[in-house]
Order: C-alpha cells, then structure tokens, then sequence
C-alpha cells in the first residue's frame, strides 16, 4: 500500500511538471510556426493541459480499467468547472469578454449533451466512441475556421502576451514538448498503476479513483494555469482553459478509451455524475455567456458556491462507498 501511494505521488508529481513544459513548448512552437494566437489559446492550450487526461485513460483502458478511463474524463471536467474556477474566482473574480470563449460555451454544452446519450443505455461502444472522435475533429474543424476569420480577442491578445514573456526559440520550444511528452506518458503509466493497487487495497472500485485521486491529478495543470493567469489578470485564459480542456475531456479522452476498448458504464455515473458534469456545465453556460449586452462574469460568491458544490460532490462519492 505504501509503495502504491509513493507511485501515485511521483506519478501525479512528475505529471504536473511534463504537463507544464509540454503546454509552454508546444504553444512556443506554434507560434514560431506561424500559427495564429487565437488558435494557440482555443488548441494547442486546450490539448496540452488535457494531455494528463488523454494519456492516463488511454493507459487505463488498455489495461483493461474503464472505471479509471472514464472517472478520470467525466471526474476532471467536474473538478475543472467545480474545483478549479471556484478557486480561480476566489482569488480574483473571473470576467469573460472574449467572443470566441462566448461561442464555444453552446458547443460545450451540446458535446456533453452527446457524450451523456452515448453512455446512457450503459454501455460505449467502439463506434459511438468513434463518432465522439468524429465530433472532436469537426470542432478542431470550427475552431481553425473561427480563428483565421477572426481579426481581433481578447482571448488571442492575451495568449499573444503570454508568448513574448516566453520568449522561446523554435528549438527551445520543440525540446520541452518532446520531453514533456515522454514524461507525460511515463508519469501517466506509473499513476495509473499506482491508483489500481490502491483501489485493489481499500476495496473500492476504479471508478472512485478515478473520478477522485486520478480527476484531481491530472486537473493540476489546469489548476496551475488558471490560478496563475488569474493573478495576471488574464481572465479569459483562466476561463478558456476550462472550456477548453472539458471539450477535449468529453469528446476526445472518452472517443480514445472507448476506441481503445468497450466501456461498460455504472449506474452511478448515469444517475450521479454525468447530473452533476451537466448541472456544472448548464452553470458555466448561464455565468460565463452574459445576456443582454453584459459581459459574463463569475464573482467570488459564484466562486465559493462551486467550491461547496464539489466538496459536497466528493462527499456524496464517500458516502456512497462506505454505504456499500
């Protein structure tokens, strides 16, 4: 058991540091490629800090721990909107002016709405988990096109910022994604089996791991950088994190588990967290879109009010296996 939970501290430890110098390198690299900022911010962002997600499902369900695969996409984007901005908006509330952001909460909201009807007969098949790829791919699709088309954001200006505080070459860039990467991927192999054994010890099953330990692990990144750009009053990075990395969670990490292979999915997840991941998603859609001409704004009781909700969430998930 002790060695168990020494591997998921390395792992989650050594996942957070790849995780941020993959982020940095990839999105330095493509910016000296010629890639536009906008694009940077809606992508490269989004998928470097969903890489721990991507990564630790893949290694779950060829494995054969779907519970894993599957708490850890469902888990991470309730812990990013719940966890995460509460925290975020805590420290400095969270005003969001960016017109693409603003267009990417619908998409956000009718992604989880496919991803719930995929999985609520119980079961993802390869091909429904392909067709959630298939919707990844036509939203890679919209967000290149919006990005090229539009000539100025605030979510672009603010990523364009960030990439001269850099300063990186394309070589400096290129040598921290690759070895971020590797890293990733070894740091993902070794919390994974860390979290199993752990799971195997307490009795319970993977999918509590993997919507607790692992969720919250590999939302570190995302918590980094959202805090971080918080203090730098960079609201809508902290903001277009969230959107981000969710809309990776829920069609890209669940289309490559399920692909991988078939998931069979618990009850609980049905009837406990996919409410949640909705209720949490239909929330930021209300505070972050703004109505009437007002921007979207979460302030820090909205912020408060996420953080008791994942705490009584996290409850609920104890509750429920010391029930059992």
């Amino acid at each position: 058991m002790t060695i168990s939970v020494l591997y998921v501290l390395a792992g989650l430890g050594v996942l957070v540091t790849s995780a941020d110098l993959f982020v940095r390198g990839s999105a330095a690299a493509s910016g000296h490629l010629g890639m536009p900022p906008l694009l940077i911010g809606m992508i490269v962002v989004g998928f470097g800090t969903s890489a721990p997600e991507m990564l630790v499902s893949a290694v779950s369900s060829f494995q054969g721990n779907s519970g894993i695969a599957l708490g850890n996409a469902f888990g991470s984007n309730i812990c990013n909107i719940a966890l995460i901005l509460g925290i975020t908006a805590l420290i400095r509330p969270v005003s969001v002016t960016s017109g693409i952001l603003k267009r990417e909460l619908p998409v956000l909201a009718s992604a989880t709405i496919a991803s719930a009807f995929m999985v609520f007969n119980g079961y993802l098949s390869r091909w429904e988990a392909v067709f959630l790829l298939f919707l990844f791919a036509g939203f890679l699709f919209w967000s290149f096109v919006h990005a090229v088309n539009v000539e100025k954001d605030s979510l672009g200006d603010e990523v364009a910022g960030n990439l001269e505080k850099e300063a990186l070459s394309l070589k400096g860039g290129l040598v921290r994604s690759a070895v971020g990467l590797v890293l990733l991927v070894a740091s993902s192999r070794i919390l994974v089996t860390g979290s199993v054994n752990i799971a195997k010890a307490l009795g319970v099953s993977d999918l509590m791991i993997g919507l607790t330990i692992v969720a919250i692990g590999t939302s570190l990144p995302e918590l980094a950088s959202s805090v971080t750009a918080a203090l730098r009053n960079e609201h809508e990075i902290a903001f277009g994190n969230i959107i981000g990395s969710n809309m990776f969670n829920t069609l890209c990490v669940v289309g490559i588990a399920g692909t991988i292979r078939p998931i069979r999915i618990e009850s609980s997840v049905l009837f406990r967290d996919m409410p949640v991941m909705a209720a949490l998603t239909a929330s930021l859609f209300i505070t972050g879109y703004g109505f009437k001409g007002r921007p979207g704004r979460i302030n820090r009781l909205e912020g408060l009010l996420l953080l008791v909700s994942y705490i009584l969430y996290t409850g609920w998930i104890a509750a429920g296996y010391v029930r059992s």
